[in-house]
């Protein structure tokens, strides 16, 4: 799976930005090919030089579903919407998105590297 990935810059005009949001949505949900959506508002910065207002995610399965998304009608105006609601203080990123569950990662960290081998080789290269 692959998602894009909007980060939205913390210098963006707030009434603006929200006045607009829903616009943007609208578009967004409407693009071929999205799976899954996701919107964090950041609660608190903690390190680091880049800060951020929201993050939101779009997921599609391949990179090229998030292409064609981006260049339909519906992710032109979404683009348009988010760079006049952002004033172009945006960030949008490509992704490839790999998750595991909590019980997996727990499950490995009982057997331990040496035990592991074959099956974890290739995961850190």
């Amino acid at each position: 799976m692959h998602k894009l990935v909007i980060l939205v810059a913390s210098q963006t005009p707030e009434e603006t930005f929200e006045q607009g949001w829903p616009d943007f949505l609208y578009w967004a949900e409407r693009m071929p090919g999205v799976r899954r959506e996701v919107t964090s508002r950041v609660a608190q910065h903690l390190y680091g030089p880049y800060t951020c207002l929201l993050i939101h995610e779009l997921y599609f399965d391949t990179p090229e579903a998030a292409r064609q998304a981006l260049t339909s009608p519906e992710g032109t105006k979404a683009g348009m919407t988010l760079q006049h609601i952002t004033q172009g203080k945006v960030t949008i990123l490509l992704a490839d998105h790999q998750e595991d569950s909590l019980e997996n990662i727990r499950k490995s960290r009982e057997n331990g590297p040496e035990q592991e081998g074959a099956e974890t080789k290739g995961h850190n290269e």
